[in-house]
């Protein structure tokens, strides 16, 4: 059982930003509430408590967040830190996972910061973010997952959200003067593994044309009992280190500039590969891809 006043860790790492700087960002794992979307990729209900998230817990966790920080900062040789990611699992802006009552209190406490992003399901964007938007001292960015634009695998997902209603939330938020980030996946359920990288790149694009400043690819985990049952189906295959670093690849190449695209550093070690020759420059080539934003691929004479 997690404890709701705990959060379960804090992390700081160097983020790109789309004018190419990297720029030192917290983000804080907060306990919160199971989301009510059950996507058959997603295994975050593992870091989530039955019921909702008990008014004032996650106040009380972002507090202790922020008092280790400075600690974190130091063992990284940085100075400070002006980006904040809240992640709880779920969604920010879904009562029963963050209450309303905790928003001005999460607002206060995430001053000093210039930037602040949340995780949010969009068909859960309406009013409750703007309102939080204009309680920070920062602006707020708000990150949604899109996973793919492919047209048969998008509605088998789980996921409850059609293409029309990512690109409305889309709108919604950039007219609000909110920033967007966006989720995308890599090893799609019910894609074929030939198609993969194209359809994570035009997934990418489309994004980037809704108005992201940032991308995210992120490789399908296994884990959680459902893709382990669509693999046995043949609906499903993990992807590998070749896979990841073709789609962020291409990815970086379809944006052209516009946005700024990283392959989530989460578990990459537990990505497989097909090749232990080219494991080590596959991974050094997808850290670097990260840092610069300059496209590169790994030529292995055993794999090819």
């Amino acid at each position: 059982m997690l404890d709701p006043w705990q959060p379960q860790g804090v992390t700081v790492e160097l983020e790109r930003e789309p004018d190419g700087e990297l720029r030192p960002a917290a983000t804080v794992f907060l306990t919160g509430a199971e989301c009510p979307f059950t996507c058959v990729f997603c295994d975050l209900w593992r870091f989530t408590i039955p019921g909702p998230t008990p008014v004032g817990a996650l106040p009380a966790q972002l507090r202790s967040a922020l008092e280790g920080l400075p600690r974190l900062l130091q063992e990284a040789g940085l100075e400070r830190c002006d980006r904040l990611k809240l992640y709880n699992a779920s969604n920010f802006f879904e009562p029963r996972a963050v209450p309303e009552a905790d928003l001005e209190p999460i607002a206060r406490l995430a001053a000093g910061f210039e930037r602040v992003v949340v995780e949010c399901h969009p068909r859960l964007v309406d009013g409750r973010v703007r309102r939080f938007a204009d309680r920070l001292e920062g602006r707020l960015e708000v990150a949604m997952g899109l996973e793919t634009v492919h047209p048969r695998a998008l509605p088998r997902l789980g996921k409850q959200l059609t293409l029309e209603q990512f690109d409305r939330a889309a709108a919604r938020l950039l007219a609000d003067e909110i920033d967007l980030r966006v989720f995308v996946l890599v090893g799609v359920p019910f894609v074929p593994a030939e198609e993969q990288a194209r359809w994570a790149a035009a997934s990418v694009r489309h994004a980037a044309e809704a108005g992201a400043r940032s991308v995210a690819l992120i490789p399908v985990r296994g884990g959680n009992g459902e893709l382990e049952r669509l693999q046995r189906l043949g609906s499903f295959e993990p992807p590998d280190l070749a896979l990841v670093e073709e789609a962020l690849a291409r990815g970086v190449e379809v944006t052209g500039g516009k946005a700024a695209v990283q392959l989530d550093p989460w578990d990459l070690e537990r990505v497989g590969s097909a090749c232990g020759a080219c494991r080590g420059a596959r991974l050094e080539a997808i850290r670097e891809m990260n840092r610069t934003g300059v496209p590169r691929r790994t030529v292995c004479d055993v794999c090819h």
